[in-house]
């Protein structure tokens, strides 16, 4: 059986070859990935972004695809189209580049929102629809999306309902001196991703991913999730809060990070430090915030400052598997 620890580990040393000082990042990738959602990294153009997306889908051994999302983009060079025939006289599919395992949306934010609501489908339900025929994605399938927060001209706002898709929306930011130099002195020659192997197949991802379910999450570390969620929805700078989808996120993902810390039970401090990218997106603040300059970031990190954590009971016992950490609200 698959060791979840020893699986992120190996995949996080395998993508930090390529993506240097950001190892906050790339373990939420991977937890993302565990957790079989979607990822949105918004942050300005170089910082790695496409990196990311490349070198998670080289260690994996999975097939990629590219999609370069621009303003004249149809909902068909996503999906694939249904082609005549002559010699069958039949229709065939030809499917678009969604129909890969490990799919990077670049700029997603360029594309008309007809263009982008054709992911909406894929990201959930995991198939496409063409011509009214279902065709079933590949397993393990990802989205990563990307988009620029600075530059706005020529761009298209993406619509809650496409942002409650994204299991999370993380950022890079620009690399600290030295690791700066040591991303030149790597790229002397030529860039690493060309010699990166797969350490993991898809069979260990995806026996990965149903171990992580396994993760025990206590009564009390439920109630810290939901009471966050819902306390998205009473704040006074938010106009719509977190959906139901929102709560189901910061469990799943923090059984994955449990996983991944050798934990076969989820933490509390798990939970505060996934709610920032699990929830921030899914929030509208209200107008009169908007003013103020009020990010969604703040309010979620002043939420996780006014609700107090589940305090442990008892520390693990040896040997007792899921009857480990009692938490009290």
């Amino acid at each position: 059986m698959v060791n979840v620890q020893e699986f992120g580990r190996r995949l996080i040393s395998n993508i930090e070859q390529v993506i240097v000082g950001k190892p906050s990042a790339v373990q939420l990738a991977v937890v993302g990935l565990l957790s079989r959602g979607h990822l949105l990294i918004e942050d300005v153009p170089g910082v790695g972004k496409t990196m990311l997306a490349r070198s998670l889908s080289r260690s994996l051994g999975c097939a990629f695809g590219r999609i370069q999302f621009t303003p004249d983009m149809l909902p068909s060079d996503i999906t694939g189209v249904s082609v005549f025939n002559q010699a069958t006289r039949e229709f065939e599919f030809q499917p678009g580049p969604i129909m890969s395992q490990i799919v990077l949306v670049d700029e997603i934010n360029r594309a008309t929102p007809k263009t982008q609501s054709a992911l909406l489908e894929a990201m959930e339900e995991r198939q496409v629809t063409v011509d009214g025929k279902t065709h079933l994605l590949p397993d393990p399938f990802m989205v990563l999306a990307t988009q620029n927060p600075i530059e706005y001209e020529g761009t298209y706002s993406l619509p809650e309902a496409q942002l409650d898709r994204f299991l999370m929306r993380i950022d890079l930011g620009y690399p600290e001196l030295r690791d700066e130099i040591e991303v030149l002195d790597r790229q002397q020659y030529r860039h690493p991703i060309l010699d990166l192997e797969p350490v993991v197949s898809s069979e260990d991802l995806l026996a990965a991913q149903t171990k992580i379910r396994d993760v025990f999450i206590s009564p009390a570390v439920k109630e810290y999730i939901v009471k966050l969620v819902q306390k998205t929805r009473q704040h006074s700078d938010v106009y719509l809060g977190a959906s139901p989808r929102g709560s189901l996120t910061l469990y799943r993902t923090a059984q994955a990070r449990a996983a991944m810390a050798d934990r076969d039970y989820a933490l509390p401090d798990d939970v505060k430090f996934l709610a920032p990218y699990v929830l921030s997106h899914r929030l509208i603040i209200s107008p009169s915030a908007r003013l103020r300059n009020v990010e969604a970031s703040e309010v979620v990190r002043a939420i996780l400052d006014e609700q107090p954590m589940p305090e442990p009971e008892r520390e693990r016992e040896p040997g007792r598997g899921r009857g480990l950490v009692r938490a009290s609200a």
